[in-house]
């Protein structure tokens, strides 16, 4: 299993969710719990102070892509802005991902997963996302922490839970959801339908006997219930109706597809991605 072998241990970290603040409890840290649920930058941040494993979900589409990536033997650097792509593809002899919006004028890949699909083995590139890269970014202090996708969900799940074992830590699913281009009264993150169905594909194949938050047991439900439409709610969806609108629903039906690789990719302490599973595992 590939996780930080670096990570100093439990010391400092509470199981219960204790907010740190006077010994009082958070009413918001789902304490108690085995597996919780997030959204966010916010979120991800509250997870790396917990000390839990960590899933970052972004099916539209940084997580989605890494996956891909994985699954054809790549290694993703996420990044927060495209000059810091740039910096680290120079630093490791790797590429930095372009805007996916300029096809190939500029580069082989972007944040599009079709672009890994004849991606040659050991290759690195570094990719920019406001909402996954940033969030794996911001949480990368956890003991392990896995990129997940509807892609994945069942590989990504049985990391989480195998980690959770090993290092004696509570889960967290964090889906990151998406940033509104002209913030409003209620701020920057959008709700995003993809990643809580995400989220829930893997909240429902993690082991049963692992106690779930409420938070965590709604959005698992609500992927049993749409599991037989994913293709049709996320091109319906407005993420989904923005992508295909800019001439990318192939990216929106490649994400959709439930469990098509068995690759959980997993951060070291380098700060990439690294496959964790069978490449081209199907």
């Amino acid at each position: 299993m590939i996780c930080r072998a670096d990570w100093n241990g439990t010391a400092g970290f509470e199981r219960s969710g204790m907010s740190g603040i006077g010994g009082r409890t958070d009413p918001f840290g789902q304490a108690g719990a085995d597996v919780r649920l997030e959204w966010g930058r916010s979120g991800a941040r509250r997870a790396a102070e917990r000390g839990d494993i960590l899933v970052v979900v972004d099916v539209l589409s940084f997580c989605s892509t890494v996956v891909t990536a994985a699954a054809h033997g790549v290694l993703v650097f996420p990044c927060r802005t495209p000059e810091e792509a740039a910096a680290l593809a120079a630093r490791h002899g790797g590429e930095a991902a372009i805007r996916r919006q300029n096809g190939s004028e500029k580069g082989r890949f972007s944040l599009s997963p079709l672009t890994f699909l004849d991606a040659p083995p050991g290759l690195r590139v570094a990719v920019a996302s406001p909402n996954g890269a940033t969030c794996a970014t911001l949480g990368q202090q956890v003991p392990c922490l896995i990129a997940g996708s509807l892609l994945n969900a069942g590989a990504a799940a049985e990391r989480a839970a195998e980690a959770a074992n090993a290092f004696g830590r509570p889960i967290t699913v964090l889906a990151c959801g998406e940033r509104w281009a002209e913030p409003n009264e209620d701020g920057e993150l959008r709700f995003a339908l993809e990643d809580y169905l995400g989220a829930g594909a893997i909240l429902a194949a993690l082991p049963f006997s692992l106690t779930r938050s409420a938070e965590a047991t709604v959005a698992e439900r609500a992927f049993q219930a749409a599991e037989n439409d994913l293709a049709e709610l996320l091109l319906q969806s407005g993420s989904g109706v923005e992508l295909t609108g800019k001439g990318f629903g192939g990216d929106v039906r490649h994400a959709a597809q439930y469990n098509l690789y068995s690759v959980a990719p997993t951060m070291t302490a380098a700060g990439y991605f690294e496959p964790g599973g069978g490449i081209n595992g199907r």
